[in-house]
């Protein structure tokens, strides 16, 4: 379930890459056209893309964070607990050899 949610903040960040991406190619086609509703429209797309960058970017560095915290305490229980690690990891491998080999 971990890796699921993992992969869903990853997809949740590259759509938002991507929308703004978009966006700011909207903004780039209709830098021609003039008018005060359109001028305060571009202006707002702007200040919502500069917040969306920001939350994307506090959002990756967050992620980051959490993996180097997961992958720090993975290491430190392996060291302080070699012989449970062995014996999960060879359980998790006879459990997937079970599961590969029945289909």
């Amino acid at each position: 379930m971990n890796d699921a949610i993992q992969f869903s903040k990853e997809k949740l960040a590259e759509d938002l890459h991507q929308g703004i991406a978009d966006a700011e190619e909207m903004l780039r086609l209709t830098a021609d056209h003039v008018g005060e509703s359109a001028t305060q429209l571009r202006g707002r797309i702007r200040e919502r893309l500069a917040r969306a960058k920001t939350e994307l970017a506090h959002l990756q560095e967050v992620t980051v964070a959490k993996a180097r915290a997961a992958g720090h305490a993975t290491d430190e229980f392996v060291h302080e607990n070699p012989w449970k690690s062995i014996g999960v990891a060879a359980g998790l491998g006879l459990v997937i050899g079970l599961l590969i080999s029945r289909r």
